[in-house]
């Protein structure tokens, strides 16, 4: 598909500066530039690229700049980012056609019924009792166990599995080997040192518009519903456990670990490997950067939070800066002690 920087324009409401029948027919990083290609500049960090770049179209910030000549025609809008985006959105319904039908050999309860533009994989298995909605794709070697729910749009990709009462709401995704439902890490310790383990009789509960990264659990709850809210992003390797709750639109990036029963607001922002303690309440709208552990309840979200425990991330920085002179502060005071030792003698 091929498109002139002028159309671009009338698409994402931006206004066009240079030569507006500049034609692209793909994307690239505007380091990566080529002649062609659409890209876009978001980072100041990148700025620098834009007077080199040999993309035909790069989208830019309304209040951009620039500090020299540049040779591709621009696209000025109020997000760049959020721009390029709706246009890689855009392009792929337009070239991405879904699969319908039932693929063999697969296994569908037989009171199961396959809704209008449903699709299930070679090697699938949909337990008793389970309803899926409009459009539903099930990719091959997925597992959905008996009364699971899953809402219209939603797509499971290979190797997904679901327990047992697993209710997935519309528009989600869930990306290959995700496991929704398996049980809580809930053992009781006895007296001879070993464990008994405790039933996890709950479910999960996923809400509409949600997506799930690659190899991400989510734990059943013991009792009740583990609950993942509408517009929640889930990065891969996310461990969710048992009775947590997530609120609405928060997102959380690689290998985060959320323990039992915390309660995560909405519209919170969690780093990479960021560790929650059990039991415990997060603010909505909180920040947590890479690495930090969280194991008090956050009730104030005004800062963002680093380090573990976690602290305001301005303290966290004063901190580092203060360990780096540390080693020189130990030279100092053992200088000082060698002169008034040489005085006393």
């Amino acid at each position: 598909m091929e498109f002139t920087a002028s159309s671009i324009a009338s698409l994402v409401g931006g206004i066009v500066e240079g030569d507006g029948q500049a034609t692209v027919s793909t994307f690239a990083k505007i380091e990566e530039g080529h002649p062609g290609a659409i890209s876009f500049l978001a980072n100041p960090k990148y700025a620098h690229y834009i007077y080199s770049t040999k993309s035909s179209v790069v989208i830019v910030a309304k209040s951009f700049v620039a500090e020299a000549p540049i040779a591709a025609t621009l696209i000025r809008v109020d997000d760049p980012y959020e721009t390029i985006a709706r246009l890689l959105e855009f392009v792929k319904e337009a070239t991405t056609k879904l699969p319908e039908g039932r693929e063999e050999p697969s296994y569908v309860a037989q009171d199961v019924e396959l809704p209008q533009g449903a699709y299930i994989g070679a090697f699938a298995y949909v337990g008793a009792g389970a309803k899926l909605g409009k459009n539903v794709k099930i990719y091959p070697q997925v597992y959905i166990g008996e009364n699971c729910e899953i809402g219209a749009d939603t797509i499971v990709y290979p190797g997904v599995k679901i327990y047992q009462g697993g209710k997935i709401g519309s528009r989600c995704i869930l990306h290959s080997g995700a496991v929704i439902g398996a049980d809580g890490f809930g053992f009781a310790p006895q007296p001879d040192g070993s464990y008994n383990k405790i039933p996890q009789m709950g479910i999960v509960e996923i809400a509409d518009d949600v997506e799930i990264g690659a190899n991400t659990t989510i734990d059943r709850a013991m009792m009740g519903a583990t609950k993942i809210h509408q517009g929640v992003k889930l990065d891969n390797l996310v461990q969710i456990a048992h009775n947590v709750e997530v609120g609405q639109n928060t997102a959380m990036a690689a290998q985060v670990g959320i323990a039992g029963s915390a309660k995560i607001g909405k519209g919170c922002q969690f780093a990479g490997q960021v560790g929650i303690a059990g039991h415990i309440t997060v603010a909505d709208g909180a920040q947590i950067g890479a690495q930090s552990g969280i194991p008090n309840s956050v009730k104030d979200a005004s800062k963002p939070l680093l380090g573990s425990p976690g602290i305001p991330a301005m303290q966290f920085a004063r901190q580092v800066a203060m360990l780096r002179r540390l080693g020189d502060l130990f030279d100092r005071v053992d200088s000082i002690e060698k002169s008034l030792q040489k005085e006393k003698k």
